[in-house]
């Protein structure tokens, strides 16, 4: 049965999101919703909501129809709330006044602990937050839960507890997930919706699968496409000889049949249609200086603490080489971001454990990007961070996704998608050999995922990463540090560490 149908919907901004979709959900579905950064996913949620009006088409729901949307960020006037409080305001007084329990039920399938219940909303983490929001949707039993990007800012245990929970909604509950995460996707859906501003596709599968369909269609769309252009050409040359012929001879004949080759011509072109090419959010380029030491850096059994002194975990004896691509897996708290932080500082001065060669040129980024804090607008970042020309800016800025108008504007203006895109352009710009990137997919769409990948082995260049981003680490990482039993030890495959993580 369906729960929700939409017909011929279109929702235009500054531009077309999209146009002509239709889309059913029925009882049960789990939905998939694919598309890159800025291109409407969010849009598209809140229409299917109710919340807002699509520019043309309509949506039909089924009688008493209970729909809840699990959103990236927090209204404001929840950030005063204890996140208890911020659930049950989520639920009709007369139902909060006698089925408040139920708040504390569902915190209990989240493995939401006490002490976190009781922190005001502001001062929740991302993860925490985007955990608050989909206890806040879940809490009024939904026929039909949408979530707009669930897995950023949560770490693999997170991820886990939230597959687990979505694994044990009622069977009839239906789930629309917009996600960038692949591994995600995978395991909890079983179609995927590609949003395109034309002909979207919807592909009964999950999304590796489907975009591996997606791509044979789409490549045999092109191929159609070349073989009708140049049936087109072909007409017309034909109808042009013709025609010289007709004019020199005078037959009228020959007049006609110029014209229906011409016809024919006309209207196969205006049939053919190239596959659609996904306009790129902006591209993400990183580059390799090189170095002549063998080991970049080398970690002397430091121990990693706490800010109060507190051991976290010693890493032995460890080197980094050129071209290793390290990746670093452990549970929440256990001291990743802190291994970074660490390693960080030791390079920027000195540390009897930890050392970089002389030739090491460092580049960072960080899981908030603070990085950029430190610029007013990204015209400014980019001016500041290489030796560039104001034309080279400008078409550097572009290419990353930023356009001429948010150029001049402040950086708190930019997406997410587009304050990841100026981190990876301003560490290009730096020319670092070795680069300490914390959770460098947050924000980043799946093309922007796949960029960063292929940059990362093209250029052969050496990293020390955490990522929660479970297909990345596995496209990118040469080596395997897990944090386990306050030591640090290298895993052959992340898979298993993964699966244990996930498990928590």
């Amino acid at each position: 049965m369906s729960l929700i149908a939409a017909k011929e919907l279109s929702l235009t901004r500054h531009i077309s999101l999209f146009a002509g979709l239709s889309l059913s959900i029925a009882k049960g579905d789990r939905l998939g919703l694919v598309a890159a950064n800025g291109r409407g996913k969010s849009s598209l949620l809140r229409v299917l909501a109710g919340e807002e009006e699509a520019t043309d088409g309509t949506v039909t729901r089924s009688r008493g129809l209970v729909v809840a949307v699990a959103p990236q960020d927090p209204p404001e006037r929840l950030l005063s709330f204890s996140f208890h409080d911020a659930v049950r305001d989520a639920l009709a007084p007369e139902v909060a006044e006698t089925e408040g329990w139920r708040v504390d039920v569902l915190l209990d399938d989240l493995a939401v602990d006490e002490a976190m219940r009781g922190r005001a909303v502001r001062s929740l983490s991302g993860g925490w937050q985007r955990t608050m929001l989909l206890a806040r949707a879940a809490v009024v039993e939904p026929d039909l839960l949408l979530l707009d990007e669930p897995t950023n800012h949560l770490d693999i245990g997170r991820i886990g507890v939230l597959e687990r929970f979505l694994a044990g909604l009622p069977r009839d509950c239906a789930v629309v997930a917009a996600s960038h995460d692949r591994v995600f996707l995978d395991d909890v859906t079983n179609r995927t919706l590609f949003l395109r501003p034309e002909a979207s596709e919807d592909v009964p599968l999950a999304y590796s699968r489907a975009a591996q369909v997606l791509a044979e269609r789409d490549a045999a769309r092109d191929r159609q496409f070349e073989n009708d252009m140049r049936k087109v050409k072909a007409l017309r040359q034909q109808a042009a000889k013709l025609k010289n012929i007709g004019i020199n001879s005078g037959s009228d004949l020959l007049v006609v049949k110029t014209r229906q080759l011409s016809e024919r011509a006309d209207k196969l072109e205006e049939r053919a249609r190239p596959a659609h090419q996904e306009r790129s959010a902006g591209a993400i380029r990183l580059t390799n200086s090189g170095s002549h030491a063998k080991a970049l850096v080398t970690l002397e059994d430091a121990a990693i603490t706490t800010p109060d002194g507190r051991l976290l975990f010693r890493t032995g004896r460890l080197w980094i080489e050129k071209g290793d691509r390290i990746a670093l897996l452990g549970a929440n708290g256990t001291g990743k971001t802190r291994l970074v932080e660490r390693v960080r500082a030791a390079l920027a001065g000195a540390d009897p454990q930890i050392r970089g060669a002389a030739s090491l040129e460092l580049g960072h980024s960080d899981q908030s990007l603070s990085q950029l804090d430190a610029f007013p607008t990204p015209w400014d970042a980019v001016k500041r961070s290489g030796a560039l020309a104001d034309h080279q800016a400008r078409a550097q800025l572009a290419a990353a996704g930023i356009g001429i108008d948010a150029q001049p504007a402040p950086v708190a203006r930019l997406s997410g998608g587009q304050r990841a895109r100026l981190a990876m352009l301003l560490l290009r710009l730096s020319r670092p050999n070795f680069y300490l990137l914390d959770e460098p997919t947050n924000h980043l769409d799946i093309e922007g995922q796949e960029m960063l990948e292929g940059e990362l082995v093209e250029h052969g260049a050496a990293c020390l990463l955490v990522s929660h981003d479970r297909a990345f680490v596995q496209a990118v990482a040469t080596r395997i540090w897990v944090i386990s039993g306050k030591r640090l030890i290298e895993a052959d495959d992340p898979a298993p560490v993964f699966d244990a993580l996930m498990a928590g």
